[in-house]
């Protein structure tokens, strides 16, 4: 059942409401403001059913997950911080300043659950639709970066120590006596991995590698005798013997036990050779920087294939098909996609003009914005290593962590502005000469706020 917000018609004769107490000026409460907050209300009611207990208002709940993302805090952080300040609870609907958290930290994961990718997908919708007309460009630049999930760098060895450790809670668990625990064997073997890249020691380690792989394999095939042919834990071991027989040139293998749908992308780093999560495409405009597309994709599929995909939910999200499309050289072979042109880096033809030239040279370098904008996805909106789990966890993180960009772009965007027309306004009264230069006492811009 969805929850309704707390309205108070009375003023307090006391205490002045959270709207007049704040500064306006502050771009998060113009923010508060900007968002039709009954229509995102009536998008997400389909998730909610009329009887039952009341859940947390939908304000609420869809306030805490911007705030989250949109300054890099995690679950518990977010309500804690909530407590703290009162522009986070205006955001989210306060009338006056709470004491008390607003719920437990656990309720933003059961919301997720509830909204799933679509209710994401209407979060996404409305950072773009904040952006106005520098949303609806119909140019575009694409490119695809990786999302790293939150996993040990896989080995063998690693995986094989997981493995035996789950099979002794599982027969804990069963109820079940192992005919020998290897706790004395396993940790004996684990210190010989120690300084295993010395000649001296480098034979023991790999030996020590070995005993381990074939002691995860003698537990598991044990349980696997000992449990019922019809228990739940079957699946679980069918993975542990996959894990335990893949070898370097096995295809669609498993990297973690807790996340398997893990997958093993080279993007050609110096610094970081391969990275182990999921590929994402972004869209963003061609020259106001907004991201109007955001797609997860399973595995490592080949970056022009990434791009129908990723050009539909362009069209869905904003209701504009990208006439022309900028990518690199890791989509050569596309050069058109649905009526959308591919434009490619490829060295100019003798016959191009200079001047066709200069302008190819002019795309393809605006086409490096993207860049950045990888970066502060991850460094400031928690994509650099994703914690949610399974691939909708890939896909939610991905679609809030482009959202929150463009909540952050519209706050610059009104943060700066004041500043701007203060500028020009002093700029206009002295070459009007309806002020003179030695009458500016003016220490700063937010001086001349006042006469604006």
């Amino acid at each position: 059942m969805v929850g309704k917000n707390k309205q108070s018609g009375q003023m307090s004769f006391l205490f002045q409401t959270l709207k007049e107490q704040l500064n306006p000026r502050n771009p998060l409460y113009q923010l508060t403001g900007k968002i039709d907050w009954k229509s995102v209300e009536g998008d997400f009611l389909e998730y909610y059913i009329d009887f039952g207990r009341p859940a947390k208002p939908v304000r609420l709940m869809v306030s805490l997950l911007i705030l989250k993302q949109l300054y890099n805090l995690s679950d518990e952080s977010v309500v804690d911080r909530w407590v703290e300040n009162p522009y986070f609870q205006y955001f989210s609907g306060e009338t006056h300043f709470q004491w008390s958290m607003p719920c437990d930290p656990s309720d933003l994961v059961h919301f997720r659950h509830r909204v799933g990718k679509e209710g994401i997908e209407k979060i996404f919708r409305l950072s773009v639709g904040l952006q106005g007309k520098d949303g609806q460009q119909k140019c575009v630049s694409i490119d695809t970066t990786v999302q790293e999930k939150n996993i040990r760098f896989p080995t063998d060895l690693k995986l094989a120590v997981r493995i035996i450790a789950k099979c002794r809670k599982l027969a804990e668990k069963q109820g079940i006596t192992l005919r020998q625990s290897y706790k004395r064997t396993v940790k004996q073997h684990m210190l010989n991995q120690r300084f295993k890249d010395h000649p001296k020691n480098k034979k023991k380690a790999l030996a020590s590698v070995r005993k381990i792989r074939t002691i995860a394999g003698r537990l598991v095939r044990e349980l696997e005798r000992k449990l019922p042919e019809q228990s739940a834990w079957r699946a679980e071991l069918d993975m542990f013997d996959k894990v335990l027989s893949q070898t370097r040139q096995s295809k669609n293998k498993i990297y973690s036990l807790h996340e398997p749908e893990v997958s093993c992308i080279a993007k050609g780093k110096d610094h970081k050779k391969y990275e182990f999560g999921s590929k994402v495409s972004f869209a963003i405009t061609k020259t106001t920087n907004v991201i109007v597309s955001v797609v997860t994709f399973k595995g490592n599929p080949y970056d022009g294939d990434t791009l129908k995909e990723t050009l539909d939910f362009h069209q869905q999200i904003t209701g504009i098909r990208a006439k022309e499309a900028t990518v690199d050289r890791g989509y050569r072979g596309r050069k058109m996609v649905d009526g959308t042109v591919i434009q490619t880096p490829s060295p100019p033809k003798s016959k191009d003009s200079a001047y066709r030239k200069q302008q190819a040279r002019i795309r393809f370098r605006r086409r490096a914005a993207i860049e950045p904008i990888f970066g502060h996805t991850k460094q400031d909106h928690r994509m650099a290593r994703n914690y949610l789990r399974r691939f909708v966890g890939d896909e939610i993180n991905a679609l809030m962590a482009a959202a929150a960009f463009n909540f952050r772009r519209w706050l610059r965007k009104v943060k700066l502005l004041p500043d701007f027309l203060a500028e020009w306004l002093s700029q206009y009264l002295l070459t009007t000469g309806l002020l003179r230069f030695d009458d500016l006492k003016w220490s700063s811009a937010h001086d001349v706020h006042s006469i604006y």
